[in-house]
């Protein structure tokens, strides 16, 4: 096994830089940089760093974790040096010099799996925990980092097992007067599972969705202002505004943390119909974007109500005049929505939008206290069990149910990397930052 060595924490000039070490040479290069013997386990201690030719590298602190008790299983070495980029390359010299390799992303993880220390959903939250910008984030990366979705999924695995063995029974004692009392234990098991699996999958992708950011689309007609209700809301400007008609041809996000939720707001083009090519392509992606969003805010000039935008107005739409400074009385409702007042130029009303956006978006990402799925394949995974255990109570023969079941336990087994590791392996780690 190679002896991998990474930046654990931020690139780029710092006050104390975090350089990780692990695999069967860790400790050597260790007492070869340091020229003394290795520290107790798990004390950090002072030392000078020299490379081959016994020139200082830096003086810091470093840590000794021989495996298996460490977070790898291998052997780890953690220094503490200054964070310039002069003593990273001085550093790295010297550990390729000892015949160290630069870590691949995620590979202090993946061998953390490979040993047993960690399964592939809480491998997943700690990247989601690097990766969180709001507390809703850091608390769904935490409760998966402790094993919350681990628990849900094995606990469905250990259902279906327990069945599989009664169904095994059937099969292996029918002789001996195991049959249908078994096999409607077996139907009950699955069924109970069945059911909180689907519950599952209806969830609307909370989950994915926390992790993402909930997607909102500001429409409207040209000049609504609707790229002002972008910079206003992004309190800088993002967008470009103009008095003239159509500025906007492409989509513009912009990332908020709403009351701890993650939202991604896009400004679009003004809904028209235009001989501009461009401005109509703009106009194409707008209404793209708003079918795919979780959530419209439709936004209306207080003169001018444009029944284009109100066309698209539904269940997942607030409806918003804007230039409320400059209309004596906007309508109340608008298609059957209530209409939230207010200006973009002055801030009039923005409070009130905030508060109702915030609602919105609490109520499509707040949960139960469940463990949501939190990935597409997890999702994959869940379906694929789901659709088995369908399968299991249509089949003609036992030996064919208790394949199904079979299928089932594997599918779930994916997602916590019980079972068909390798091939997992590059999918789960490739978005993983160095040094993790």
């Amino acid at each position: 096994m190679d002896t991998i060595y990474a930046l654990a924490s931020g690139a780029g000039r710092a006050g104390i830089a975090v350089y990780r070490l692990s695999g069967p040479l860790a400790g050597a290069a260790l007492v070869a940089l340091s020229g003394r013997a290795l520290p107790p386990p798990r004390q950090a201690i002072r030392v000078t760093l020299r490379d081959g030719h016994g020139l200082p590298i830096d003086d810091g602190l470093v840590l000794w974790f021989p495996g298996p008790a460490s977070f790898t299983g291998d052997d780890v070495v953690e220094l503490h040096l200054h964070g310039g980029r002069a003593v990273a390359a001085a550093l790295g010299q010297a550990l390729l010099g000892l015949g160290l390799r630069p870590a691949e992303p995620g590979e202090f993880s993946k061998r953390a799996v490979l040993a047993g220390k960690l399964d592939f959903t809480r491998a997943e939250a700690m990247a989601d925990l690097i990766e969180a910008e709001t507390a809703a984030q850091r608390r769904q990366a935490l409760r998966q980092m402790g094993g919350a979705l681990e628990a849900l999924v094995e606990g469905w695995r250990a259902g279906l097992v327990r069945a599989l063995a009664l169904v095994e029974a059937v099969i292996d004692f029918s002789d001996e007067g195991v049959g249908e009392v078994e096999l409607e234990r077996a139907a009950s098991q699955i069924e109970s599972v069945r059911g909180e699996m689907a519950a599952a999958l209806a969830d609307r992708h909370r989950g994915e969705r926390l992790r993402d950011g909930l997607h909102v689309a500001i429409l409207g007609a040209p000049n609504a202002g609707k790229s002002s209700l972008l910079n206003r809301l992004a309190g800088r400007e993002a967008a470009i505004v103009s008095a003239t008609a159509g500025t906007t041809r492409d989509v513009i996000e912009i990332h908020l943390d709403l009351g701890g939720w993650p939202v991604v707001v896009a400004d679009t083009a003004g809904l028209r119909d235009s001989a501009c090519a461009i401005e109509a392509e703009g106009v194409r992606r707008a209404l793209a974007r708003a079918e795919a969003a979780d959530l419209k805010l439709a936004l209306f000039d207080g003169a001018t109500i444009d029944d284009a935008t109100s066309g698209l107005i539904d269940a997942d739409t607030i409806v918003v005049v804007n230039k409320a400074d400059l209309v004596a009385e906007p309508p109340a409702t608008i298609a059957g929505r209530p209409v939230l007042a207010i200006s973009a130029l002055t801030g009039q009303g923005l409070d009130l939008l905030l508060a109702s956006l915030e609602r919105e978006v609490s109520a499509r990402l707040e949960g139960g206290g469940g463990a949501p799925l939190t990935r597409q394949r997890h999702r994959a995974a869940v379906a694929e069990c789901v659709a088995a255990l369908g399968r299991f109570g249509q089949a003609i023969e036992v030996e064919l149910a208790a394949e199904d079941l079979r299928l089932a336990a594997r599918a779930l087994g994916r997602i916590t990397g019980r079972i068909d590791v390798e091939e997992l392996l590059d999918v789960v780690f490739r978005d993983f930052c160095i040094g993790k």
